[in-house]
């Protein structure tokens, strides 16, 4: 398997298993709190629902713990500033379904992960990073970094592969090879969404 396509399986299942690894619904002034109670969060909707309770439930998730917004401005790139304020609000929107989605499928069952929150270290711009493993049944814990400021989720780093980077360099690369139209993507991500 060619090294990128083995990064995203890798980017994907420890995404995938850190946002299902969280019952706690307040939002934290703590970033290991936050990180700690979205895993929780995640966990027990993986243990508990299924089909498009979870998907809905997971969805709740990115949208109440995540910045979206920020992260969807961040992946689109350069191309943000391209869209219309209506492609603007379709991708956003489209996006986070199509993530919600992805994820829910992803996680089947639980598989008996745990998070281990560890350092947290301050950065310029209220920016707060968050050192954790995700430890696994069988195989080496996952390396996670989680970004947060102004108590959402800005980021997740797997093994120091940026997820919102990552997006954005799927998204730069399906604009350039669809006629540099950002209203491609966006109706791809709609797809994708309503499947």
């Amino acid at each position: 398997m060619p090294l990128l396509a083995y990064r995203r399986v890798v980017f994907r299942l420890a995404v995938a298993a850190a946002v299902s690894v969280a019952a706690f619904p307040a939002m934290a002034a703590d970033p290991s709190q936050l990180v700690q109670s979205t895993a929780q969060q995640v966990i027990d909707i993986v243990k508990t629902k299924t089909g498009a309770d979870r998907q809905a439930a997971i969805l709740q998730v990115l949208q109440t713990k995540f910045d979206l917004p920020a992260m969807g401005r961040s992946a689109l790139g350069t191309h943000w500033n391209q869209a219309t304020e209506d492609q603007r609000t379709r991708f956003l929107k489209a996006v986070a379904t199509a993530e919600a989605r992805a994820y829910s499928e992803r996680f089947g069952q639980y598989g008996g992960q745990t998070l281990t929150v560890g350092k947290v270290t301050p950065r310029a711009n209220g920016v707060t990073i968050v050192d954790s493993r995700l430890n696994q049944k069988t195989g080496q814990p996952i390396k996670l970094e989680w970004e947060v400021r102004n108590d959402r989720i800005t980021d997740v780093k797997v093994e120091g592969v940026s997820m919102v980077m990552t997006r954005r360099s799927d998204f730069n690369s399906y604009i350039q090879n669809h006629g540099g139209k950002v209203d491609a993507l966006v109706q791809e991500l709609e797809t994708r969404a309503a499947r």
